[in-house]
């Protein structure tokens, strides 16, 4: 008897095995059904090989050069200490965040436009999703902190805080948890993660047209596209009415306002094209954009990687006057009005 007893016990253990090992087997099973029909779900209205080809070498330039014009910053500042003043550590943030979108995002949208599909499922989507909306909010509203800070250092002060940096890292803290605050949600049932275009890339959703999700369109609209917007037309609007009331230089007004000019007219060109069809996709017809037409304002998103340091260091000839002699250039010429200025390309000054 306690033989049979030790069999019938053995025969249920091994039954319960095979039960176990069926119910692991199934769930990976319907893991894969899921993935595969994601894939699907995100091949659809795909472009065509040549058009991935293009997309996939915009990409990879985009990834490229924007590696390596934020990698340079960086290295320019860990390099001269003239640089490391209060205000420049705003300007670190918003190329820390570029880096980490051409370092984290990039390379993985780029390997699906190779590939003609999204590759790693749908949890990479929603990890890709989540990254590059919050590392793309970072660095607008890095660029509002920082025109705000710079139009009141001038209306203030005239002259930057050489010493201070609580304002500058407060500044950063800001950004940083605003973006998470308005990229967080999606994970947690407001609107939600998914492919985007045509489906090598994945963003919001921008096409299920519910009231949950358009609320959350909206307001990420709003509040992430149009205020910081409106916070830098203000802020060098401010600065160039300063300017033009306190001197009389013509150089140096005209230089100023390329400057500011050429500032929000990049702004414009990589994020308001996104925004636009972003709501065009959510307000209008199903079927208005097609993947050819969406995909361009995602690529425009992603040039600001490349944009942001050539207009912010590349552009300001004492960056480069600095790297040829290791010195600022001395002014004699309205010392604390070029301060500002030279303040709100994020450098310290240097009066004569």
């Amino acid at each position: 008897m306690a033989g049979l007893e030790r069999s019938i016990s053995s025969f249920l253990f091994f039954l319960k095995d095979i039960s176990s090992i069926n119910t692991s087997f199934m769930n990976k099973t319907q893991r894969r059904k899921r993935d595969m029909s994601f894939c699907l779900l995100s091949a659809l209205g795909s472009l065509s090989p040549t058009g991935h080809l293009v997309v996939a070498v915009c990409l990879g330039f985009i990834g490229t050069f924007g590696f390596l014009n934020n990698l340079l910053v960086l290295t320019l500042f860990c390099r001269y200490h003239t640089l490391r003043s209060p205000i420049n550590v705003l300007l670190l943030s918003v190329c820390v965040s570029d880096l980490l979108v051409c370092v984290l995002g990039t390379p993985f949208s780029f390997a699906a436009a190779t590939q003609g599909r999204w590759l790693i499922g749908r949890a990479g989507c929603v990890w890709y999703g989540f990254i590059n909306a919050c590392l793309g909010i970072v660095s607008l509203i890095s660029l509002a902190v920082l025109s705000y800070e710079r139009c009141c250092t001038m209306l203030c002060r005239m002259q930057a805080d050489g010493t201070d940096f609580g304002t500058a890292v407060a500044g950063v803290c800001f950004s940083w948890v605003y973006a998470l605050a308005w990229t967080l949600p999606p994970l947690l049932g407001w609107s939600s993660y998914g492919p985007e275009g045509p489906g090598t890339t994945c963003s919001v959703d921008w096409r299920t047209q519910t009231p949950n999700n358009i609320s959350y369109i909206v307001c990420l609209f709003t509040f992430c596209l149009l205020l910081p917007f409106s916070v830098i037309m203000y802020s060098y609007g401010k600065l160039l009415s300063a300017i033009k009331q306190v001197t009389n230089h013509r150089p140096l007004g005209q230089r100023v306002l390329v400057m500011v000019v050429t500032m929000v007219a990049c702004y414009l060109l990589c994020w308001l094209p996104y925004g636009v069809a972003a709501l065009l996709s959510t307000f209008g017809p199903r079927n208005l954009l097609t993947p050819e037409v969406t995909i361009v304002p995602s690529l425009l998103a992603k040039t600001s990687t490349v944009i942001n340091p050539v207009i912010y260091i590349y552009m300001n000839r004492q960056v480069l006057t600095l790297t040829h002699t290791h010195t600022l250039s001395h002014t004699h010429t309205h010392p604390e009005l070029l301060c500002g200025v030279v303040s709100l390309m994020f450098l310290p000054c240097v009066h004569a």
